[in-house]
């Protein structure tokens, strides 16, 4: 057979002929790890911690197989926060990078003298994350071009998770674009913790606070994100979430971070 002459369509055609395996552009499935944690400062510690991150813990962390997402602090900080996201292969990757992480010499003499004065963090708060199927792909970069991110956890009555995703899915992350508003990610908990079945936590980014306020305001007015909310909780029986069920927090980048 002269191969020279086969359009592209018949290669492929042979191809999965040969081998049973179709070529295909689809975008795989993001599974690996990601954790977010978030550190809370003792008061006047906060910049004492960024600058153990800054100098010492970001370089470290790909040394043991730990990829630097993003890290954020909120615009309103009086609990003296850092929010920050890492990536791994998988669970049991992650687990033996952090085995190594804290053993390593030189991170163990980087927290000891930044410690001389007191510790620099008082509390740990760690979620393990799963990309939903209709997630962007995670990427770092200038994502925000000076603006902000926003952080929103929604939390659904028991057994209505799959109906907020067929709404995003299928109507909303396609509506916020529309209004101006930058979808970065959509994330599970991963199994296993609590709510896991009950939560989505998403990012968006905008131009400003205010942006994001304008945006909202004609999100909320658009015809069809108004039809695509009664359909959805016609169809549920009621609200896709609990009372206070949805919490936002605008972050912005620290200088170190990967995601700006």
């Amino acid at each position: 057979m002269n191969f020279q002459i086969l359009s592209a369509a018949a290669f492929a055609t042979l191809l999965v002929g040969m081998t049973g395996c179709a070529t295909s552009t689809k975008t795989t499935a993001d599974t690996r790890c990601y954790e977010m944690r978030v550190y809370y400062a003792p008061p006047g510690k906060l910049d004492d911690l960024h600058a153990r991150f800054r100098d010492h813990t970001t370089k470290l962390f790909p040394k043991h197989g730990i990829e630097n997402i993003g890290y954020w602090v909120p615009v309103d900080n009086q609990e003296n926060k850092l929010v920050y996201l890492l990536r791994y292969p998988t669970r049991a990757a992650r687990d033996v990078s952090w085995k190594e992480f804290m053993a390593d010499p030189e991170w163990k003499t980087a927290q000891q003298k930044s410690e001389m004065n007191g510790k620099l963090v008082a509390k740990v708060e760690q979620i393990f994350l799963q990309p939903t199927d209709f997630s962007p792909m995670v990427k770092t970069g200038n994502i925000s071009k000076g603006g902000v991110f926003e952080m929103r956890t929604y939390t659904t009555p028991p057994g209505l998770l799959p109906n907020l995703d067929a709404r995003f899915r299928d109507h909303t992350v396609a509506l916020f674009q529309k209004h101006g508003m930058k979808n970065w990610a959509y994330f599970h908990k991963a199994a296993g913790q609590p709510e896991a079945n009950a939560t989505l936590l998403y990012f968006l980014s905008h131009k400003s606070q205010d942006a994001a306020k304008a945006s909202f305001d004609a999100f909320r007015k658009d015809p069809t994100w108004v039809a695509a909310r009664e359909a959805s909780e016609k169809k549920a029986g009621g609200s896709l979430t609990v009372k206070d069920g949805v919490k936002s927090v605008f972050l912005v980048p620290t200088d170190y971070s990967p995601t700006k």
